[in-house]
């Protein structure tokens, strides 16, 4: 059976009052991936969802959540795909798309049906979700590794030697708000957005995989001047709102894919912190 979950958008004043228990509620997504499941978190953080989709025994029906109050799921929305598990087979309208580990899918808005299937059931296809409001149709649009913007940052010596592939974003295929990417840091680097920032026309979200089994991500948010941090495990997927950093730090290296939404389509519109005045 599908799980869809609404939660609210905080302030910085509310989270600074927030347990350990009422931080990982509001911001953490623990269970993506259910077998023969589609599970979406709809966050008011710019009505971004997060979900993901596991199909084991013949193919899922992308649902239609009553809260959405539209005629099917993609009516005023778009959304972003990327393969995380064994080969996945994706038929949106009748168009056929075969996505191998870390391949993505750019899905516009005002299609219709979209069904998620397993090339091979022992070895299920895992789908990582976004999705956001969409102002205006483009065509749906399979995306390689190979046909990403690549981008290389970081140094060993700061633990954070990173190679980042801008999968859905403007620079290599036309979106209203959505942008995904993803993050793979290199064997002995650990952190993430580091030095870290925020950006106040953009919320985002951050999926952690590729953690080895025993090793956990410690992710960070909140303010500059007031942080918080939520430790993480493989498969897991956080919220970042707009006025929070997002930045992590492993016990191990691993990958992780970030996606966001908002005003505007400028992946280089951000506020930076030094790393010295983070508190």
């Amino acid at each position: 059976m599908n799980k869809f979950e609404s939660r609210y958008a905080q302030s910085p004043a509310e989270v600074k009052q927030m347990d350990t228990a009422s931080l990982r509620a509001n911001f953490l997504i623990e269970n993506l991936f259910e077998p023969n499941q589609v599970n979406l978190t709809l966050s008011h953080f710019d009505r971004y969802i997060v979900g993901g989709a596991m199909p084991v025994d013949g193919k899922l029906e992308l649902p239609n959540p009553d809260a959405l109050k539209a005629n099917y799921f993609l009516e005023r929305r778009e959304m972003g795909l990327i393969n995380v598990g064994g080969k996945a087979i994706i038929d949106a309208d009748g168009v056929r798309f075969e996505l191998d580990y870390k391949e993505a899918l750019y899905i516009g808005r005002g299609t219709k049906e979209v069904f998620l299937a397993s090339a091979d059931g022992s070895m299920p296809a895992k789908l990582y979700i976004n999705s956001a409001p969409a102002h205006q149709a483009y065509p749906t649009k399979k995306v390689s590794k190979a046909e990403a913007e690549i981008v290389e940052l970081g140094t060993p010596a700061t633990a954070n030697h990173r190679i980042i592939n801008k999968l859905l974003v403007n620079s290599v295929l036309p979106t209203c708000q959505l942008q995904m990417g993803m993050t793979e840091l290199k064997s002995g680097s650990v952190w993430n957005t580091m030095p870290a920032h925020t950006h106040d026309r953009r919320m985002e979200a951050y999926f952690y995989f590729e953690v080895p089994k025993g090793q956990s991500v410690c992710h960070f948010m909140g303010q500059p001047q007031e942080t918080r941090h939520v430790w993480m495990q493989n498969d897991q997927a956080v919220i970042s709102p707009n006025w929070s950093i997002h930045s992590g730090a492993g016990t191990s290296n691993y990958t992780f894919i970030w996606g966001m939404a908002g005003e505007n389509l400028d992946y280089g519109d951000m506020d930076h912190c030094a790393i010295i005045d983070l508190k």
